[in-house]
């Protein structure tokens, strides 16, 4: 793992197209501001494992499972 000191209004960029900014520091709590393209998901790693968890879940669901659950619609595009 790479630690870095930063201080507010500083950034780090990881690769070619994210930036990590600190936006703002108070006491032992420290606000990032994260910019990156939207094909790249950013998380907090609690939303990130839960989303994993839903995920797996999801796959390992068998067609009986899903009996009697109405089908999903897709919205009309235009």
């Amino acid at each position: 793992m790479l630690v870095l000191s930063r201080h507010r209004d500083e950034s780090i960029i990881i690769g070619d197209d994210v930036v990590v900014t600190i936006v703002d520091i108070r006491g032992d709590k420290v606000r990032l501001g994260i910019q990156a393209p939207p094909g790249v998901p950013v998380h907090r790693q609690e939303v990130y494992e839960a989303i994993k968890r839903e995920n797996e879940k999801a796959g390992q669901l068998q067609p009986a499972d899903t009996q009697g659950v109405a089908p999903v619609e897709k919205p009309m595009t235009y």
